[in-house]
C-alpha cells in the first residue's frame, strides 16, 4: 500500500488474536470498505549475494486482485513504532515476461509470502486486516499523526505495534521453529 501522491509509506503493524473485533470497530466507526478479503501472493528478489537485502531495500513482485504491482522500497528508519521508507510502484501487466527478465538481469526469487486481506479506508489511512501463516495482524498506513488517531480510535495501541516487515517476522517466527517451510505461504497454496 501507499499513500496517495507520496513516494514514502508510513505504517505500523499490530497483532491481534481476532480480526473480527477489530473489522466491527472499523465498521462503527465509518471506515469504507476497500477491498473484499483476497488472496496476495508477493516474491521478493535480490541478487545472488543479496545485495538489495544487505542495504535495506526490497524489490517485491505482489500479485493480487487480478493485478500485478512491482515495488522497490528503500531502507526502513523508524520514528517510535511508526516504520517509514521510500516506497516506488509500478503496474506490471505480464508479470511473467518481468520475471523472466529479472533472471535475465541477474535477480531471482529470494521469498515468497502470502496473506489474506481486507482493506478499510479510515481517517485519511488505508486499514488493512491480514491474515498470514504466522498470525494476525492490522497494518495502518497514513500520516504519522493520522495513524496513531485511527489505531485509537478502533481501540488499539501503536505500544503494541512490532518492528519488522512480514518477511523478517517470519524469519523470527523460524527460529523459533524449524520446522516451518523457507517461504511464508498457506499450507494449501499451489506452488
Amino acid at each position: 500500500m501507499k499513500t496517495a501522491g507520496a513516494p514514502e509509506e508510513s505504517e505500523v503493524k499490530i497483532p491481534v488474536a481476532d480480526l473480527a473485533p477489530v473489522r466491527l470497530a472499523l465498521v462503527d466507526a465509518g471506515a469504507v470498505p476497500v477491498s473484499q478479503i483476497h488472496l496476495e501472493r508477493n516474491t521478493l528478489f535480490d541478487r545472488p549475494r543479496g545485495i538489495l537485502a544487505r542495504a535495506g531495500k526490497a524489490l517485491r513482485l505482489r500479485r493480487a486482485r487480478g493485478r500485478a504491482i512491482l515495488t522497490l522500497k528503500g531502507p526502513a528508519r523508524w520514528e517510535g513504532k511508526i516504520k517509514r521508507r521510500e516506497e516506488l510502484e509500478i503496474d506490471v501487466s505480464d508479470p511473467e515476461a518481468f520475471e523472466a527478465m529479472l533472471d535475465r538481469l541477474g535477480y531471482a526469487p529470494r521469498f515468497r509470502y502470502e496473506k489474506k486481506r481486507e482493506e478499510f479506508a479510515f481517517d485519511g489511512c488505508v486499514v488493512a486486516l491480514d491474515e498470514t501463516p504466522i498470525g494476525r495482524f492490522v497494518e495502518i498506513e497514513g500520516a504519522p499523526g493520522e495513524i496513531e488517531a485511527a489505531a485509537r480510535q478502533i481501540g488499539l495501541s501503536l505500544a503494541d505495534a512490532v518492528e519488522g516487515s512480514y518477511p523478517s517476522l517470519y524469519q523470527r517466527a523460524r527460529k523459533n521453529d524449524p520446522s516451518l517451510p523457507a517461504d511464508m505461504r498457506f499450507p494449501d497454496s499451489p506452488a
